[in-house]
C-alpha cells in the first residue's frame, strides 16, 4: 500500500501585528510560520501521530532549561533504599 503525499497552497488573511508576534516566536524555535500552522492544524485534528509526538517533546526538551541546578542522579541515590534479601521476600511469594 503507497501513501501519497499531496500539498496544497493555502492563502490566509492574518492581522500584521499577529504575523508579526509568529514570525519572532518562529525564529526563537528555529522553525517557520509556515511550520507553526502545519503543527498547529496537526494538532488540532489530531494527525500529528507518534512521529509528531516525538518531535514535539525535543522540541519541549531543547526549549525549556529544566529546574535541577545542573544537579545529577547518580546510582547511589537511586538505589538509596534497604534492600530485602532473598530469604527476606519469602513472604511476599503467593
Amino acid at each position: 500500500m503507497r501513501t501519497y503525499h499531496v500539498r496544497v497552497n493555502v492563502t490566509l488573511s492574518i492581522d500584521e501585528k499577529l504575523l508579526a508576534r509568529a514570525r519572532a516566536l518562529a525564529h526563537e524555535r528555529g522553525t517557520s510560520v509556515n511550520q507553526l500552522v502545519r503543527d498547529y492544524l496537526e494538532r488540532l485534528t489530531g494527525t500529528s501521530g507518534p512521529a509528531g509526538v516525538m518531535e514535539q517533546l525535543e522540541r519541549l526538551w531543547s526549549e525549556q532549561p529544566g529546574r535541577s541546578g545542573g544537579w545529577k542522579w547518580n546510582r547511589e541515590e537511586v538505589y538509596d533504599r534497604p534492600v530485602l534479601h532473598r530469604h527476606e521476600r519469602t513472604r511476599l511469594r503467593g
